[in-house]
């Protein structure tokens, strides 16, 4: 039978077992892998059902607009379901959050206001303070407000808590989620408590958040709140939706951590996720000392890696915030012994570029002229010019040279380098902090990638 809507997809997402990187945890872990919703994040479930709630009360009539706040994934399930059921939507997110997930929300017709991360949420500029300003002064519209409506976490118990129960036979001994809004993490842990009180729900949070010390002590305190990279979880207060009685522990990932994981689960596991994915099963390997090999672990995957592919799927954005440890050509260079660059001059001869290449022992030398770097010559070149024309070793370099290396950043990555590096071309060149520059060779790529 065929769904008579988009709408009708949402929930049922399948559960899979993690193998490569918790290989060494004990007990058995599975991923609840939410992308595979039709908006490709969990949000949808209770996107859907604040809509039902609200039409079902009389606060949202048709034509309405839905307006909202959010980092990206409640907007895209709010906008389908304003698709299928004919309201506007305006969301008002922040400059925090990746591209993708605006140029997303507006490709489903949504209109998409940006505003400043860094402000306290009772600020005039926050997106909190802007999303309930608009659902005030806009004719037939509601603020669906998913840090403070119950029909959040509603949706929680009535479809994930259900979900996750009978696909693990009742078998769960651990949940662990990261904690945002509060409604995945608190609606799915009620149900599952009801059913076995023993069940261990792990919240994760980032550090920046007030959260984790809120659950420790009960108290707002504004100094454990800064500003984290990491998206889609942890607040600066303390959202409606949270019962913080079916929640066993905090648990704090850095920035760093969570994206690093994140690209490892979709190398290792294959299944390309967001950032709250890799945090949340890195919250868990922090925790691994709490298993044992009856735990049976499900971890809530949130969303699509698609939401991200500006941010931690991006080795520049990655290594601007040091998040990403590769080789680079600056590497390669500060690993050897000799740094200094050998050259010719165009108007050197053939044998003498020869007796440079037997003196420093190497296969490749820039060519240069009064103007700089303007062609190359290399060993095995070389050699099939001389060995069709002995004559060409008293002929100039400039009459047989190839041609000039490419000259490329001295932060480039290893993996960048052998791409550049062919048949036809033999080495990369680079410019240092101080001017000078330097030569990377097929070999040079080579060895450092077996260090």
């Amino acid at each position: 039978m065929w769904k008579k809507n988009i709408l009708e997809t949402i929930g049922n997402t399948p559960m899979i077992q993690l193998n490569k990187i918790t290989q060494h945890l004990p007990g058995t872990i599975l991923a609840k892998v939410d992308y595979f919703n039709p908006g490709n994040s969990i949000k949808d479930r209770m996107a859907l059902k604040m809509v039902e709630v609200a039409e079902k009360e009389g606060k949202l009539k048709p034509g309405g607009t839905i307006i909202e706040g959010t980092s990206g994934n409640t907007g895209m399930g709010l906008a389908l379901a304003a698709c299928v059921k004919g309201y506007k939507c305006i969301f008002v997110t922040t400059d925090k959050q990746s591209k993708e997930k605006a140029d997303i929300l507006k490709a489903v017709g949504a209109e998409v206001i940006v505003c400043p991360t860094n402000v306290l949420p009772d600020d005039p500029q926050s997106y909190y303070s802007v999303a309930k300003r608009l659902g005030k002064e806009i004719p037939n519209s509601m603020y669906m407000n998913q840090y403070d409506n119950l029909a959040n976490r509603q949706a929680h118990y009535e479809s994930t808590g259900p979900e996750i129960w009978e696909q693990t036979e009742g078998k769960i001994t651990h949940l662990v989620c990261t904690a945002g809004t509060g409604g995945t993490i608190t609606g799915t842990a009620k149900y599952l408590k009801e059913k076995n009180p023993d069940i261990k729900i792990w919240a994760i949070d980032v550090f920046g958040s007030l959260l984790t010390n809120y659950y420790k002590t009960g108290e707002i305190d504004m100094r454990f709140v800064h500003p984290y990279i990491s998206e889609g979880f942890g607040e600066d207060f303390v959202p409606q939706n949270y019962d913080m009685s079916v929640i066993d522990h905090f648990e704090q990932v850095t920035d760093k951590d969570g994206a690093i994981m994140a690209r490892r689960i979709a190398k290792e596991e294959g299944l390309f996720c967001g950032y709250s994915a890799g945090s949340c099963l890195q919250g868990l390997m922090q925790l691994k000392h709490e298993l044992n090999n009856d735990s049976l672990v499900v971890c809530i995957f949130h969303d699509h890696g698609s939401r991200y592919v500006g941010k931690i799927y991006n080795d520049q954005w990655m290594m601007e915030r040091g998040f990403l440890e590769v080789k680079t050509f600056k590497d390669i260079v500060n690993g050897r012994i000799n740094k200094k660059l050998i050259t010719v001059h165009a108007t050197q001869s053939v044998s003498e570029a020869v007796e440079l290449m037997k003196k420093y022992d190497i296969e490749h030398i820039p060519v240069i002229n009064q103007s700089g770097f303007m062609g190359s010559i290399s060993e095995v070149g070389l050699f099939l010019k001389v060995f069709n024309n002995a004559e060409i070793k008293h002929a100039t370099v400039e009459s047989v040279m190839e041609q000039a290396f490419p000259v490329v950043d001295f932060s480039t990555p290893v993996e960048k380098l052998g791409s550049l590096i062919t048949k036809e071309n033999g080495a990369v060149l680079a410019k240092d902090e101080k001017g000078d520059y330097h030569i990377v060779t097929k070999y040079d790529v080579i060895q450092s990638l077996a260090k």
